[in-house]
């Protein structure tokens, strides 16, 4: 008797599931397919969901208009130094805030969580003169050096480093390590989920980056890929097909990237908790 209630709820819940993830998923898939459709199609009535003929001619099309494969390279450039900068320089802080003791190390803590709170478009004029005045405007570095380290990242892996035990670091000193070769050889080894969750998460915001390439880079040769996908659109149209085209292409290193790091992100979210 009770088996068939457990069951009966186990199936509502895994419907509630399957519903939820179809309404997430139709957006992508809506997309993929109108980068198929031919533009009488995306318009027609009633909805053809389905393209009559599955062609690439918009993606030939996108293609010919943008230099995608410049941009997708530029932005995976700047994403991937973004990213590696920020592994290294949050990591360091993050065992520093976690490790040691000092005078003003909770208020520095504080500080670094209250910046989480301002939207990055209220630095956007700041930002600008400082990049400005070191002469880095319409360069890579003006993409990359401004968010090497971030707050969130820091937070991130400070938090599951409080939860690596202490004793495994006393036992490290007894054996003669330094504190930089417990970071290296202890801690990073232990802390990879944290690690990958902090790469996907950072190499996302530099991939979805558009107000501030928008700004500091006039160079369309240096520009990234959110800014050009906005190229397909003007005041008097928006070429749909070859827009979602080019907007499939830009998602598919994202979804590669993700897919190859699934494991570990999950493993990560679950080992964060708020400690300390």
């Amino acid at each position: 008797m009770t088996r068939k209630p457990a069951l009966t709820k186990r199936i509502i819940i895994y419907l509630i599931l399957v519903a939820v993830m179809i309404m997430i998923n139709l957006p992508f898939l809506w997309m993929v397919i109108t980068s198929f459709k031919t533009e009488e199609e995306v318009f027609s009535w009633p909805i053809k969901f389905y393209p009559t003929l599955f062609s690439f001619e918009n993606y030939k099309g996108a293609f010919s208009l943008m230099p995608l494969t410049r941009l997708l390279l530029n932005t995976l450039f700047v994403a991937g130094s973004v990213t590696v900068l920020q592994l290294i320089l949050n990591s360091l802080a993050a065992y520093g805030l976690s490790r040691f003791k000092f005078k003003g190390r909770d208020v520095i803590f504080i500080i670094l969580i209250g910046t989480l709170m301002i939207p990055r478009e209220v630095i956007i004029i700041p930002l600008y003169i400082i990049i400005n005045s070191m002469g880095l405007v319409d360069t890579y570095q003006s993409q990359i050096f401004p968010f090497a380290s971030s707050a969130f990242g820091i937070f991130l892996l400070r938090q599951f480093f409080l939860g690596i035990p202490d004793e495994l670091e006393d036992a490290a000193l007894m054996d003669g390590a330094s504190r930089l070769q417990i970071f290296w050889k202890v801690i990073l080894p232990l802390s990879l989920p944290a690690l990958w969750t902090t790469a996907i998460f950072s190499f996302l915001a530099s991939w979805n980056s558009y107000l501030w390439p928008l700004v500091a880079i006039n160079d369309s040769k240096k520009q990234m890929i959110q800014v050009g996908l906005s190229q397909f659109s003007s005041d008097w149209m928006t070429q749909w097909t070859w827009k979602m085209a080019a907007t499939t292409v830009a998602v598919v290193p994202i979804i590669i990237f993700f897919f190859f790091i699934q494991k570990q992100y999950v493993e990560g979210i679950r080992g964060i908790g708020i400690k300390g």
